[in-house]
């Protein structure tokens, strides 16, 4: 009589579960610290940049002089995301200017 009890409670218990699936966050592209961000000013060369901030997550041939921070993190089952879009442009291999927290384009 107790296993069966038994049985008929862990069957419960695994039936109750079953649609409680993990929903893993999703985090894709370069994570930058605030105070890191701070850092960058115009002038430094893109090898203090790259200390900073790491290798651009987009570094497109055709623009050399840009390079593009991109952060996208979509958390398990909620709506909410954090998107952040940092790109930054260089003339003559210096940052020439910063431009923060854009909104990202779909088309890229």
């Amino acid at each position: 009589m107790h296993k069966i009890l038994l049985i008929a409670v862990i069957f419960s218990a695994l039936a109750a579960t079953s649609g409680c699936v993990y929903r893993a966050n999703i985090a894709q592209g370069n994570l930058i610290e605030q105070e890191d961000l701070d850092q960058v000013e115009i002038g430094m060369t893109r090898n203090q940049v790259r200390f900073l901030l790491g290798t651009p997550m987009i570094d497109d041939p055709f623009h050399q002089g840009r390079w593009d921070y991109v952060y996208y993190l979509k958390v398990g089952r909620k709506d909410a995301t954090f998107k952040r879009w940092i790109s930054i442009f260089f003339e003559e291999d210096v940052v020439s200017d910063i431009r923060k927290d854009q909104e990202l384009d779909p088309g890229l």
